[in-house]
């Protein structure tokens, strides 16, 4: 028992000031009249009064919060909201609302701002599972300089081995077994009914989109992502009744290895033998064997022929970073950015003299190109893909921040994510799941309906058009663009002639019946990059690849990531004959819709090329490829990158930057475009003299 003594001076706090603040003036009088424990005991009262009318409050609120949730939710996302927090449900009713009406990409740009920052805030918290055990988080890096290691590791301050060569690969939502359904539909009916193309359906990207862009995603695929495949060969044969329609009756491929995980809720996964972070590895390689192969150990520089192009090896293999089922378009993009990390060497070996040898110059140059690499592919790549004002804000933002370029590059990076933007934030931010690349990921990223039936080879001899066009001199079967051969035409051809070809010739379209018939007779390559016995039909096989890793199938898919699912093939098209296709592959089961023939079927929002269903993927990862990775954030510095590199990067906006950078006279010549992944011979556009925020979409 406390005396007295000791209760009077909190007597004096309790009858004084604290009852003057919290409790109602008609009775301070009465309080004043009671002993100190009586004051206590009124107080107590009070307070567990108040607590039990909050709780109860709370529960009617709730209850009646959830009756109207079931009333305006779709029925499939009633679980998912139910483990949601209270905000969580305030952004999913906003944004589910919004999705109800179908009209996110025709807000005014600061209110779609709005509907993605929501929507990506959810899918952060809600579609990021860890395959495997998650790492204890200790990192033992024994350098001090901060660098990118050749495998990956201790990219991850916090984790030293996430995002390394051979990690796993995460989800975006949960895997559904197909094991009894590989065949179900047969995939190469899927293939020959419903994504080949015929000798006249080929639809290509008109102005918007050209050759450069399609192999840039391929480029960024070598930096990203590869399954390690089983030792066990399956073959899949086509049924009798459309052997015709197929060019190979059958073929073999190797499965993908799956392994286990040693954890109960996702038992298996499959390993990634790339680097998933934005390292530049398509350039260095995967580990300390390829990046050997490619260094020059001189000054810091990366092996380049005399011509341009990459240098090969005795068996004629391509020298560069990753080089297995390439083609002549991502060997272009090769060799300009080994141009450009030379030339960074170059830059720093000038402005630091010999303080800076050999090892530190590769080190700070890989730094800066994977950095280059990463901005183009922020701020120029994805504006062209999905060409709107909104995502044109977005993906600025991603970068600079709302606070922009202008006031980024005199102040730093001020404040969080928001107004700084992901690069330069205080520490990386993996949103408590380690960093990897994901299953979903790769099935969205399939676009090789981007390729067209041929090569158009440009003349480049001669003076360009008004439009900066050169003539077509011959159409070069795309069979010999491809692997080895396409090596062997690439030297024939020039860099010139290749990038000024792809600039002016326009990719295909991601639609139905559009996929390229050349990739489906196709010589694969094995792990040493040498030509396998066995061809494959690429678009057969990338349908079951999908039901083979456990992807869910279109309707799931949207379910796991929040977006309302169809419930006939009206609502995934209008167009009749993509309807009677899908129903004479799928019957009336939208249920069994495979996610990549989803994905193509699906209305576009004008400007976009890809599907909304994929581009929610693309918000959730590209955010998460810049801010998860410490080189992008905490050591996106000037004693990191040194001052000069940083400006490297800081200065350089687009990849017209980077080729005028290099091949001034290819810009000036024959390039007409405001981007480099537009029709080269498409008009500059037009200056908007409405503040970017402050836009309308028409």
């Amino acid at each position: 028992m406390l005396s007295p003594q000791l209760l009077k001076p909190v007597k004096a706090v309790l009858g004084g000031e604290l009852i003057q603040r919290f409790i109602h003036k008609d009775i301070h009088e009465v309080v004043q009249r009671m002993s100190v424990m009586d004051t206590f005991r009124f107080l107590i009262a009070i307070f567990v009064y108040t607590f039990l009318l909050y709780q109860l409050l709370k529960v009617l609120i709730k209850t009646v919060f959830k009756g109207v949730v079931k009333l305006f939710v779709h029925k499939d996302f009633h679980q998912v909201v139910r483990r949601m927090t209270a905000m969580d449900t305030f952004r999913f009713l906003i944004i589910h609302f919004v999705d109800k009406l179908g009209v996110w990409h025709r807000l005014p740009v600061l209110l779609g701002l709005l509907y993605l920052a929501a929507r990506r805030h959810l899918h952060q918290r809600y579609n990021l599972f860890n395959v495997g055990k998650t790492p204890p988080g200790v990192r033992s890096n024994p350098e001090k300089l901060p660098y990118r290691t050749a495998d990956g590791s201790y990219t991850d301050p916090f984790d030293d081995g996430a995002g390394a060569q051979g990690t796993l690969f995460g989800r975006n939502v949960y895997p559904v077994d197909q094991s009894k359904t590989l065949l179900k539909p047969d995939p190469m009916v899927v293939a020959t009914k419903l994504l080949a193309r015929t000798s006249t359906s080929y639809i290509d990207n008109k102005k918007q989109f050209n050759l450069i862009a399609a192999a840039w995603i391929q480029f960024m695929v070598h930096d990203w992502m590869d399954h390690m495949e089983d030792t066990q060969q399956i073959e899949l044969t086509a049924p009798s009744k459309f052997n015709e329609g197929c060019p190979l009756k059958s073929f073999k491929f190797f499965k993908t290895k799956e392994v286990s995980t040693d954890v109960s809720e996702i038992k298996t996964g499959s390993i990634n033998i790339r680097t998933p972070w934005w390292d530049g590895s398509v350039l260095y390689g995967s580990n300390e064997q390829m990046l050997k192969r490619v260094r020059t150990y001189t000054d810091g520089k990366l092996k380049i022929a005399d011509d341009g192009l990459l240098p090969h090896d005795e068996d004629g293999i391509a020298i560069s970073g990753d080089v297995r089922n390439s083609w002549a378009g991502v060997s272009t993009l090769q060799a300009l950015f080994i141009k450009e990390h030379n030339a960074v060497c170059d830059a720093l070996k000038k402005e630091y003299g010999d303080d800076m040898g050999d090892e530190e110059l590769y080190r700070r140059a890989r730094l800066v190109t994977s950095a280059v690499i990463a901005k183009i592919h922020t701020i120029d790549w994805t504006v062209e893909l999905l060409k709107t004002d909104t995502l044109l804000a977005g993906m600025r933002g991603n970068w600079y921040g709302l606070l922009g370029k202008k006031f980024k590059d005199t102040f730093g990076h001020v404040g969080g994510s928001i107004l700084g933007g992901l690069v330069g934030l205080k520490k990386p931010n993996n949103h408590g799941v380690p960093y990897s690349l994901t299953e979903e990921f790769t099935s969205v990223y399939r676009m090789h309906q981007l390729l067209p039936n041929s090569f158009h080879l440009r003349d480049v001899s001669v003076d360009p058009d008004e439009n900066k066009c050169p003539p077509i001199i011959e159409k070069v079967a795309m069979s010999n663009m491809i692997g080895h051969k396409g090596e062997e035409t690439s030297q024939i051809m020039g860099f010139t002639a290749l990038l000024v070809s792809m600039g002016h010739q326009s990719s295909g379209a991601l639609k139905l019946f559009n996929y390229p018939l050349w990739l489906r007779d196709l010589i694969a390559h094995d792990m040493d990059n040498k030509d396998r016995p066995d061809h494959v039909d690429l678009a057969a096989l990338e349908v079951y690849r999908d039901r083979e890793r456990k992807v869910a199938r279109y309707n799931d898919f949207r379910r796991g990531l929040m977006l309302i699912p169809i419930s006939k093939w009206e609502d995934l098209t209008d167009q009749p004959t993509e309807i009677q296709a899908l129903r004479d592959v799928y019957g009336d089961d939208v249920e069994e819709l495979d996610i990549l023939v989803g994905l193509m079927a699906e209305k576009k929002i004008k400007g976009f090329a890809i599907s909304e269903t994929a581009f929610i993927i693309f918000l959730l990862m590209a955010s998460r490829r810049l801010e998860a990775d410490s080189f992008f954030t905490c050591y996106f510095n000037e004693e990191v990158y040194t001052k000069k590199g940083l400006e490297w990067v800081n200065t350089t906006e687009s990849l017209k930057d980077v080729i005028k950078r290099h091949h001034p006279k290819i810009v000036e010549k024959w390039m007409n475009s405001s981007s480099a992944f537009s029709v080269w011979d498409a008009p500059p556009e037009k200056p908007n003299n409405v503040p970017l925020y402050l836009r309308i979409p028409h």
